[in-house]
């Protein structure tokens, strides 16, 4: 028995040059690079302009590796090709991002103000003030910078004020009955 998504091949799409040594993985596209190191037991080989992951033996910590390495390897070939991106609504009055340099410079109601800085391989974008788009080659990196801008004022349920993902809708709650 197979994992279900590790036997799956990756295309490799154009303009993507994929290099296997060993177990080492790397690919390079027109977003950048990127490289991983394929677990033990899994072996990759690249045919018809594909990537194929086999594993060595049916152990189910190998099956459950395979699947792992088949979806970390298919996402880098995406974000090297097309790239990630995660876009935030700042929601609240007077709550606003400006550009500092590369990094972002928040106003989230408190007494003062946040600056990100995004890591290697990040970058920001604000095509408005109460709009940040998180863009990058990793996506798990992307998800993880996006999550902490996030955290920083977090949507709260009876205004809807904070920050929150575009995609993402608020439990709204009725606040309490006035007399």
């Amino acid at each position: 028995m197979a994992s279900h998504i590790g036997k799956l091949p990756v295309d490799i799409p154009a303009g993507v040059e994929v290099k296997i040594e060993g177990q080492s993985f790397s690919v390079k596209g027109a977003k950048g690079s990127d490289s991983y190191e394929i677990p033990e037991g899994i072996t990759a080989a690249v045919a018809d302009n594909q990537i194929v992951l086999t594993p060595v033996d049916d152990l189910r910590p190998t099956r459950a590796k395979h699947g792992l390495a088949r979806a970390i390897v298919a996402s880098m070939v995406k974000g090297v090709h097309e790239g990630y991106t995660k876009t935030l609504d700042i929601v609240g009055t007077g709550y606003r991002a400006v550009m500092k340099g590369k990094g972002i410079e928040f106003s989230l109601g408190y007494s003062h103000t946040i600056t990100v800085q995004p890591p290697a391989g990040i970058e920001f974008e604000l095509p408005n003030p109460n709009q940040v788009i998180v863009k990058g080659t990793d996506k798990q990196t992307v998800g993880q910078v996006a999550a902490n801008i996030r955290k920083l004022r977090a949507p709260e349920p009876y205004k809807g004020k904070g920050i929150n993902y575009t995609d993402e809708r608020i439990l709204r709650k009725a606040g309490k009955a006035g007399k």
